[in-house]
């Protein structure tokens, strides 16, 4: 493009000191008509020779330095230009450098997803000393931060454990109710949640990487209990800023999903979402684990489980970060029986708590 702009011009300057010429070759031969014929003997006082002949000049001379003077200009002036460049490149590169490191923005405008993955990859690398763990760990963290449809912030999350009636008390086949209640505010990016619960682990593990499902639950045939039943998984109650959703419950041979409306969603407008949903865990198995499917900012989590017959709990807290989780028991000398887990930082995807338990009747039979 700009070879063709440096043609045109050329074109357009040597047209112009060629008219130049015509129109002072013109206005020779009229001073020359008008010396040789009396009538227009009044044009004698007007410098007309005179300037026909600079027109001609400058026409002539216009031509005579596009031909030969413009090139050695054209290198003058390009051999000016990179040395201000040479000169100047350190201001400039560090202005620019400033201007991406303290104004997002600006960077985002200016490169594309793939070149801002490049450069977030190169500066941890100079930052570690070591490129390929860079590269490894930027990969991880874009595909399971940016990747994820969603974050939650300021996560509260309480956890009610208590006997199973309609089953034994003890041995095989003896549960937990675990009523467990989420409260979080989040970006909606999508107007439907969908929690699950189901028996095959293939169907588990492919639901856990499903970015449309909000909590799915894995739910063992071998207690002789059907994954569908009500008994095994409800979802209670879900609402957003506090208003009451309409609750659908699809079943399946494998087990059961539910799906929750969430109306209009504004893709800029945070909403605080609260659910509540019941969900049996195996007394003997002496495990619950809360997963976290989103990228988290800010978690509280509450286990009550006195009446339920455990003697202690230990938690296990999963969370990558150079902080270090809150954990409160309840006093021994009191009646209740809580534990309480904090983390402020960041939690990234698949990392959760889980809560390990020991049962009375458990310690009761080795001491007796």
């Amino acid at each position: 493009m700009s070879h063709l702009l440096h043609q045109l011009y050329k074109t357009k300057l040597r047209l112009a000191g060629l008219v130049t010429a015509v129109v002072g070759v013109g206005l020779l031969f009229v001073a020359k008509y008008v010396a040789t014929d009396p009538a227009w003997s009044w044009l004698l006082s007007w410098p007309i020779s005179e300037l026909g002949t600079t027109l001609l000049s400058a026409g002539v001379i216009a031509v005579i330095f596009e031909y030969y003077a413009r090139k050695e200009s054209e290198a003058i002036a390009a051999e000016r230009f990179r040395t201000v460049i040479r000169e100047e490149a350190p201001s400039i590169r560090d202005a620019v450098l400033d201007s991406l490191a303290f104004n997002p923005s600006t960077l985002k405008d200016v490169a594309s997803p793939e070149n801002l993955d490049r450069i977030a990859t190169n500066a941890l690398g100079l930052r570690l000393g070591d490129e390929l763990l860079a590269r490894d760990a930027y990969a991880d963290l874009r595909d399971q931060v940016i990747g994820a449809p969603e974050r939650w912030r300021d996560v509260d999350a309480s956890v009610s454990l208590a006997p199973w009636e309609q089953g034994p008390a003890v041995g095989r086949g003896s549960m937990f109710v675990a009523t467990i209640r989420w409260e979080y505010r989040v970006v909606p990016a999508s107007s439907t949640m969908r929690f699950a619960c189901v028996s095959e682990s293939a169907e588990y593990r492919e639901m856990l990487r499903d970015p449309t499902i909000t909590s799915v639950w894995h739910f063992d045939r071998s207690s002789g209990i059907d994954p569908g039943s009500k008994d095994v998984f409800e979802l209670l109650q879900l609402t957003v800023d506090g208003k009451p959703r309409r609750i659908r419950r699809d079943t399946r041979k494998s087990g059961q999903v539910y799906s929750v409306s969430l109306g209009s969603v504004n893709d800029a407008r945070e909403v605080a979402v609260r659910y509540t949903y019941r969900v049996l865990a195996q007394r003997h198995s002496h495990l619950l684990y809360l997963d976290l499917p989103r990228p988290t900012k800010g978690l509280r989590v509450r286990l009550d489980y006195a009446g339920a017959g455990i003697r202690r709990i230990n938690t296990l807290d999963y969370f990558a970060g150079t902080e270090q989780a809150r954990v409160e028991q309840a006093p021994a000398a009191t009646s209740a029986k809580t534990v309480d887990i904090a983390f402020d930082g960041w939690i990234f995807p698949r990392s959760g708590v889980a809560f390990v338990w020991v049962l009375d009747n458990e310690l009761e039979a080795l001491t007796s």
